[in-house]
């Protein structure tokens, strides 16, 4: 995959990725067969990304726990390449209220 230096498009949605939180994971050839997945490390976390059977990729983050389900991550394809979002508030369903900040002491 080779995309043309001049590209404003390509420019753009790589800067839009890489400043907000995507990360690169693999190019979409990783996973050429329905059912194939893909473990990658990211900062410390076991991540599988798996190309689904309606030829959907979804990554998933393995819980070390012992009887964890693995989590949803977001991950996007874009110009054949494969990238995930780890940033915990983009995962949130609602928006936690927040915490007060008084210590215990006081």
């Amino acid at each position: 995959m080779t995309a043309p230096p001049d590209d404003r498009t390509f420019r753009r949605e790589m800067a839009t990725a890489y400043r907000s939180g995507w990360h690169f994971i693999d190019l979409l050839t990783a996973l050429p067969r329905r059912g194939d997945s893909l473990m990658v490390t990211l900062f410390g976390e076991p991540i599988v990304v798996v190309l689904e059977e309606d030829e959907d990729v979804r990554a998933y983050r393995c819980l070390r726990r012992p009887r964890g389900a693995p989590q949803p991550v977001r991950c996007a394809v874009r110009y054949g390449m494969i990238f995930v979002n780890l940033d915990q508030r983009d995962h949130e369903l609602v928006a936690s209220e927040p915490h007060s900040a008084t210590p215990r002491s006081a």
